[in-house]
């Protein structure tokens, strides 16, 4: 098995948002309806281009494929696509601020394989050595559950207008950052 993992560029727009696509639908059907997965790939769940553009997004291959993808950012924007009307694109201060945990999806048929725990350490590594000593992101179910599992802690949830009336769930998390290179 070989995985790579490599910088997303504005070329892999197009392939980054199919495969957004087929994790919402493959991954996420167990938590919400057809409804609000319809209306959160309309905002809460889509191609945020600016982490293409600082640079902070990756795609993870399995064997060739994609089969994830993922990023971490220094801009204050929490979590969204291009099509959130709330961003915000200020830096964030590193050593002040916590940097973010960005838009992480994997294709159906890679899922369950632990490649979004690597491109999760791989980001953590990466905003450490920009200088960031926490981390903190907006989780929805399917991602609450791999980042509970590699030590964030979850704030009170908070309801996302999804417009048409429906709503989604969106639960802070944080984590506190040590050394990522020094093994446990």
């Amino acid at each position: 098995m070989s995985v790579g993992i490599r910088q997303a560029t504005m070329e892999d727009a197009a392939e980054i948002s199919t495969l957004i696509y087929e994790s919402v639908h493959g991954l996420s059907a167990a938590d919400y309806s057809v409804g609000v997965i319809e209306a959160a790939l309309k905002s809460a769940w889509g191609l945020d281009t600016q982490l293409l553009q600082d640079g902070t997004y990756y795609l993870l291959t399995l064997d060739g494929p994609v089969a994830a993808c993922g990023g971490w950012s220094f801009r204050s924007t929490l979590f969204g696509s291009d099509a959130m009307t709330t961003r915000d694109s200020a830096k964030l201060v590193p050593g002040r601020d916590a940097a973010r945990i960005r838009a992480f999806f994997v294709r159906p048929a890679f899922a369950r394989r632990g490649l979004g725990s690597l491109l999760l350490k791989h980001c953590e590594m990466a905003a450490w050595s920009a200088g960031f000593r926490s981390l903190s992101l907006g989780a929805t179910e399917p991602g609450r559950r791999l980042y509970r599992k590699h030590g964030y802690n979850e704030g009170r949830p908070v309801s996302y207008d999804l417009g048409q009336g429906l709503m989604m769930e969106v639960v802070p998390m944080f984590k506190s950052l040590k050394s990522p290179f020094v093994v446990p």
